[in-house]
């Protein structure tokens, strides 16, 4: 006989318990157990961020919880996020909510994340707890690191660009949080690199490295002027930010991230950032680090082999020559003299020039007895790195 469902739904009592629902090998309830004990301080953090007055918030430890579910489970807005938490009882658990508890308004992970959040760094504190106890569970070896950045489109359209000569910031513009930090960033760097000039006019070096002189960008976002006018996501042009990754390839362990412009150059110096933040906060020393072309210049591979890093990077190289002439590969290059051997043999002499722009190229003519005038111009000139020792290694 077939059976139908005519019950009435208006039961006054139930008995219920939201722990009995949630299956023991559910995702959440696995990872409830390292998420108590990363939060286990949360409220400590937090407590100098909020006021000793007033009435009660909603529990910070209840949003970090709720962005964990959206991360995990690929709720990018905050707004669904608060539906499905809502709707979904093992959501509801794991966020220690009980049946008739009521979730945050969705503007609330708005304004925390604007304020409260970002001053007190504590997304930065989660994560680093959640890595120290990945490597307390032996999930992290610390002995080779993979680096990679990925883009994130802004929310900016890529239809009203204009060029940094075109822009004339309004009062009621630069109130703008965006536009403020913009300004504020561009105060900050011009205050910088006059202490630089200052300090290398005196013989020392206070600047970075890894960013050399660098020509403003073509077009900026009047609305988000942080991002950067960027054609990696899938070879659509946007405006975007990289977001940076340090991996442990051991267990594929995400060691540190950093979030820059969608630049190469930012990047690369947002790798020894990581770098360094690691060694200091973990005290892990890679031995190793992989990563692809777009590391593979001068100054960053001489940072890492400078710390004892070995590079697996490819060499950001153009040299190769298809029209019959030797690369510049088939030449040797000499660390002690600081030449190049030409496939004859004979050393490469030098012009001594270095180029205005790059400030770390010196030219070098190809010798008149050099093999290379049987496949080419009697005349070949190359370019020099000046970390060109450290180039050779990663080769």
């Amino acid at each position: 006989m077939m059976g139908r469902q005519d019950r009435d739904q208006g039961q006054l009592f139930y008995e219920f318990n939201l722990d009995d629902v949630v299956p023991k090998e559910h995702l959440l309830r696995r990872m409830n157990v390292f998420v108590a004990g990363v939060l286990a301080d949360v409220h400590q953090h937090l407590k100098p961020f909020y006021s000793d007055i007033g009435r009660p918030s909603v529990d910070p430890e209840l949003m970090i919880r709720m962005l964990i579910v959206g991360y995990c489970y690929g709720i990018r807005h905050e707004r669904r996020l608060c539906e499905e938490v809502k709707l979904h009882l093992a959501y509801r658990w794991f966020c220690k909510l009980d049946l008739d508890d009521r979730v945050p308004h969705h503007s609330t992970f708005s304004i925390n994340r604007l304020e409260r959040f970002r001053e007190s760094d504590i997304l930065r504190h989660i994560f680093e707890r959640v890595v120290a106890a990945c490597m307390a569970n032996g999930l992290v070896k610390g002995e080779g690191f993979a680096v990679d950045a990925s883009v994130m489109e802004a929310n900016a359209s890529r239809y009203h660009g204009k060029a940094p000569d075109e822009l004339d910031w309004t009062d009621a513009q630069r109130q703008k949080r965006a536009v403020a930090e913009y300004m504020a960033a561009l105060e900050a760097e011009a205050r910088s690199q006059a202490e630089m000039d200052r300090g290398n006019s005196d013989g020392s070096d206070h600047g970075d490295n890894f960013r050399p002189d660098r020509k403003p960008p073509k077009v900026i976002s009047p609305s988000d002027p942080s991002s950067a006018w960027t054609a990696k996501a899938n070879k659509r042009v946007l405006f975007g930010y990289g977001l940076n990754y340090l991996i442990d390839v051991e267990h594929a362990i995400i060691v540190d991230v950093e979030a820059t412009p969608a630049r190469t150059y930012d990047e690369v110096a947002a790798t020894h950032t990581m770098i360094e933040r690691t060694r200091q906060c973990f005290g892990l020393s890679p031995k190793r680090l992989a990563a692809d072309t777009a590391y593979g210049i001068g100054r960053f591979l001489a940072f890492v082999t400078g710390a004892g890093i070995i590079p697996h990077i490819p060499v950001w190289d153009k040299s190769r020559r298809d029209d019959g002439t030797f690369s510049r590969s088939e030449f040797k290059f000499d660390s002690r003299r600081n030449v190049y051997i030409c496939p004859a043999g004979a050393s490469l002499t030098t012009s001594g020039r270095v180029h205005s722009e790059a400030k770390m190229l010196s030219e070098h003519a190809v010798a008149p007895d050099c093999a290379g005038r049987q496949r080419g111009s009697p005349r070949r000139r190359s370019s020099q790195d000046e970390d060109e020792g450290v180039l050779e290694i990663a080769r």
